[in-house]
């Protein structure tokens, strides 16, 4: 499963491409928070077993934030946008772009690799989109992403499904001399995006910095 790390990179990334002239350390900071935000619920799975990956990687989660965000931003009177009132215009940015990394780094990553529970609690389901896509020159277009679930197969739920973590590696009590495993990277993959998220995120503070010592 992606790492919290692989999180963080795909936040600062997010961060980086959408904060625009808003781009420093704090403002970025607040999309690496998001991204990280999700993963609070591989804590709460020794208290409400079966809530990691469905807790805080509902869809519902920055649904709702958006919905907050719109109103206080989009609907309510300018004057009375808590908001607006005090971070202004530079607010409005990062608390959007907080939601697209909280979405996109903290969600979909899991999502895309095996699965969430995206509705819950509304409807108890863990999904993934993970499969492959590709062209057969004897079977033509070939997609192993959207399939059908057979009837005698339904999808796991949080009483049946179980993502170990280092905080609750296995279901039930753990013996004395259980292994806890906490990824940094599980993949070569996953290690280019962490990478990756680093060096944009890195360069563009460097970026900033230099620019605002020449003017």
């Amino acid at each position: 499963m992606p790492s919290t790390l692989v999180h963080v990179a795909v936040g600062g990334l997010v961060g980086a491409a959408l904060l625009g002239r808003w781009f420093d350390a704090r403002s970025v900071g607040v999309a690496l928070v998001a991204a990280a935000v999700p993963d609070l619920d591989s804590f709460t799975s020794t208290l409400l077993p079966g809530s990691h990956r469905a807790l805080f990687h509902t869809l519902l989660f920055p649904l709702a934030l958006a919905a907050v965000v719109a109103y206080d931003t989009r609907v309510r009177d300018p004057e009375r946008s808590v908001i607006r009132g005090r971070w202004g215009a530079r607010g409005v940015v990062v608390s959007w772009v907080g939601v697209a990394a909280l979405l996109c780094g903290g969600i979909f990553p899991d999502l895309f690799t095996n699965g969430v529970n995206a509705f819950y609690p509304l409807h108890d389901a863990f999904y993934s989109i993970s499969g492959r896509a590709e062209w057969s020159s004897t079977r033509g277009f070939v997609q192993t992403f959207v399939e059908r679930r057979p009837a005698s197969s339904p999808a796991p739920t949080t009483e049946t499904l179980h993502y170990s973590t280092v905080v609750d590696p296995s279901p039930g009590a753990e013996p004395e001399n259980v292994e806890r495993v906490a990824p940094l990277a599980s993949s070569g993959t996953e290690l280019m995006l962490i990478v990756l998220g680093a060096g944009v995120v890195g360069g563009r503070l460097l970026s900033e910095r230099l620019r605002g010592r020449m003017e």
